[in-house]
């Protein structure tokens, strides 16, 4: 079981406890505008969703490195933070990363804290080679982590994505392990 911890924070794998609290937070559609197409409707498809995390946990080859974000002095949930694996290769774990969090949270750090904790477990103690993440131009706030938590801007696609009723513009982040605390936080 992955427990971590930063400064405000406790990062951990998910629990059998905590269903409630992944399907508020991941049907809630302020805090997954941007994350559409992972967002929760029904309990049901939350509990399918949530059964997959907890049983990929236990496997010799996890896919799904996906932490609970929350408050150590009170507990509460913030959000929630990781990566995905991609594939495994010679070299290390290429690896998809994410983060959300609620907007009550948003603009006081919380996510670059969080998200920087889980780049140095996936770099000094998971075997991850390579982590990339993206995010649509408009979320600045998104962008910011990233540049925040050292990634390096490799792309930005003009109209790329269909959301919320236009063509949206994405950009693409990455970090090589070589490259991992070369920038340190700003």
């Amino acid at each position: 079981m992955i427990y971590l911890e930063t400064e405000r924070f406790i990062l951990r794998d998910y629990c059998e406890n905590d269903f409630d609290q992944y399907y508020r937070l991941k049907s809630d559609s302020k805090t997954m505008y941007y994350l559409q197409d992972i967002q929760l409707f029904t309990r049901e498809e939350a509990h399918e969703d949530f059964c997959r995390v907890l049983d990929d946990l236990s496997k010799p080859d996890r896919k799904f490195y996906f932490l609970h974000i929350e408050l150590k002095d009170s507990r509460e949930q913030v959000g929630s933070v990781g990566y995905t694996v991609i594939d495994d290769t010679p070299v290390g774990k290429i690896v998809g990363a994410g983060y959300f969090t609620y907007p009550k949270f948003w603009g006081r750090g919380y996510m670059t804290e969080a998200f920087g904790r889980v780049l140095e477990f996936a770099f000094s103690e998971n075997n991850v080679y390579r982590v990339s993440t993206g995010c649509l131009a408009e979320n600045t706030g998104s962008e910011r982590v990233m540049q925040k938590c050292g990634l390096i801007k490799e792309a930005e696609h003009i109209d790329y994505e269909w959301h919320d009723g236009k063509m949206k513009t994405r950009l693409e982040y990455r970090l090589l392990r070589r490259e991992w605390g070369q920038h340190g936080l700003e």
